[in-house]
């Protein structure tokens, strides 16, 4: 018995080293391109699923793209309602895990080319740089995958004579929620739902378990899987609770679908078809009923993504000021996101000195700031917060932060231009100055909007008509001075109420020119993102 155990825990610590080995290489090949593909979603919840599935089944693992969800979500890159469609489209990418560990692990017997493919992955590894250099490395994690595999039927073949397991057979109600516990315990202590499906595969195949107990155990198991969201999300912002809430409501949802229909479904089906235990086929059957449920689930309720959403936001309150609900300390560990949260939090900021500066520029009295925040009290966060983050390593990483930081000195510059918006009163009393008032505060109001939005396209619109209104008002500014020199020199105004107008009409060039740096500033920004 202690043979069979200690070769059960080393298949599953061979396969869990070989996925990390292999979901690790393949997201570091292809974790721009997911942070990409998720940040450019729109509101369309069918593309949000797509992106979670393909995602899912390129790194080979559901939990990492939910945990890249989490926190694109918690750095504001994505939004929530997106992020419902993306976690539901991991649930379905997951499954193709047990697809190949049936298909290729039991059917085609793998396992005897899982050194050779071992071999090859260690001399790329060796030799190779960059993405040869992790192409070596996936290789080498899906050949200890297999081997782990190989383990896990000797384990359970051994295991199948010893352990008797008619006492909690698949049939009767009481019988069936204790196998789904049993999976929901598994897959948090091995904190990965395809090591906990192998498992059962490998079980199942050896005969220790049959097929109607295998049915409960993966249901369990995928609830089990939004454990590590849990946690991860529990330092979080109120967005990255509420992702994670979802996750666990779908999963929790589909399980009870799968429960009360699909396996009973499933059962009858592979009796009616004498499905052996231990043969490939009934591994097959289990690997489509976990496919079935997940896409059942998603079918059911990926329309009712803006259920859920409701659902999680009445459950979850946000207590964070609007516009410090990005700084959230657990994305430190990754510092593109965390540049990225910092960026969204200083663009919202910006988003309210925009709309307060085009109010009192149409003569309208100050609003409250929408972010709950002077600029000032939220320039001290955005100032702790990159005090918290590590060194970026990446080239990329550092050219983001040096942006970040160019724009948070603008901003600064902003702020200041914020402190002397008296000026104002004093453009109206000169009608040359105040025509060109009038012209500049329409363009900030949509300033503030692309800002709030991150509205792409309109940010390339406003972005250039910010330069020409720049530019207009340095052409006219020789002409407004004149007119205030003369309304001086004919004693229409005092020699002080002039210097006043002058003082005033810097002020306002001044702040054109800085909006537009600004703009620029952020568009170069977005290239960064975009490359």
């Amino acid at each position: 018995m202690f043979t069979s155990l200690s070769t059960l825990a080393g298949g599953i610590g061979l396969f869990l080293l070989g996925m990390v080995l292999m979901s690790d290489s393949l997201k570091a090949m292809a974790g721009e391109s997911l942070r990409t593909a998720l940040g450019r979603l729109t509101g369309k919840p069918v593309k949000a699923l797509l992106v979670g599935m393909g995602a899912t089944a390129m790194v080979q693992s559901s939990t990492a793209t939910t945990m890249a969800t989490i926190g694109f979500v918690s750095a504001g890159l994505l939004s929530f309602q997106n992020a419902i469609g993306v976690i539901i489209g991991a649930n379905i990418g997951t499954t193709s895990t047990g697809w190949i560990v049936a298909l290729l692990g039991m059917k085609f017997s793998i396992s005897s080319l899982a050194l050779p493919i071992i071999a090859i992955g260690a001399l790329l590894k060796l030799l190779g740089k960059d993405r040869l250099a992790l192409t070596g490395l996936a290789l080498a994690g899906f050949g200890l995958m297999f081997i782990g595999i190989d383990f896990l039927q000797q384990a359970m073949a051994g295991m199948a004579e010893r352990v008797d397991l008619s006492g909690v057979s698949g049939q009767g109600w009481a019988a069936r929620l204790m196998l789904v516990l049993i999976g929901i315990v598994m897959t948090v202590l091995l904190q990965a739902s395809s090591a906990a499906l192998a498992a059962t595969l490998a079980a199942l195949s050896s005969g220790t378990i049959d097929f109607s107990q295998a049915t409960a155990l993966v249901i369990g198991q995928n609830i089990g899987t939004t454990a590590t969201a849990l946690l991860a999300a529990m330092g979080g912002s109120a967005s990255a609770k509420r992702t994670a809430l979802v996750h666990l409501l779908f999963n929790l949802g589909s399980a009870v679908l799968a429960f009360f229909l699909l396996q009973p479904a499933f059962v009858y089906l592979a009796h009616a078809w004498d499905l052996h235990h231990g043969s490939v086929d009934v591994a097959l059957a289990l690997a489509a009923f976990h496919s079935a449920f997940s896409i059942v689930g998603a079918a059911v309720f990926l329309p009712q993504a803006g259920l859920l959403a409701r659902i999680a936001s009445r459950i979850i309150h946000e207590s964070a000021p609007p516009g410090l609900r990005y700084l959230d300390d657990s994305l430190l560990s990754v510092p593109a996101l965390a540049i990225a949260a910092t960026e969204r939090t200083v663009c919202l900021g910006l988003a309210d000195t925009c709309h307060l500066l085009a109010q009192r520029l149409r003569g309208e009295p100050l609003a409250d700031s929408k972010s709950g925040l002077s600029l000032d009290k939220l320039l001290v966060a955005v100032d702790a917060y990159l005090d918290k983050l590590p060194v970026p390593q990446s080239g990329s990483d550092q050219q983001r932060l040096e942006h970040l930081l160019l724009l948070i000195d603008q901003t600064r510059v902003l702020r200041d231009d914020l402190g002397a918006i008296s000026n104002v009163s004093v453009l109206r009393q000169q009608p040359a100055l105040w025509a060109l008032a009038e012209r500049l505060a329409p363009v900030l109001e949509r300033s503030a909007g692309w800002l709030a939005d991150e509205g792409l396209a309109q940010r390339e619109e406003v972005t250039e008509e910010l330069r020409q209104v720049s530019a207009w008002v340095h052409e006219q500014q020789t002409q407004a001075r004149r007119a205030v020199v003369e309304d001086a020199a004919s004693y229409r105004i005092t020699p002080a109420a002039a210097l006043e107008q002058l003082t005033a009409q810097r002020w306002l060039e001044r702040l054109s020119k800085h909006v537009a740096r600004i703009a620029e500033t952020l568009g170069d920004t977005r290239a960064l993102y975009s490359d």
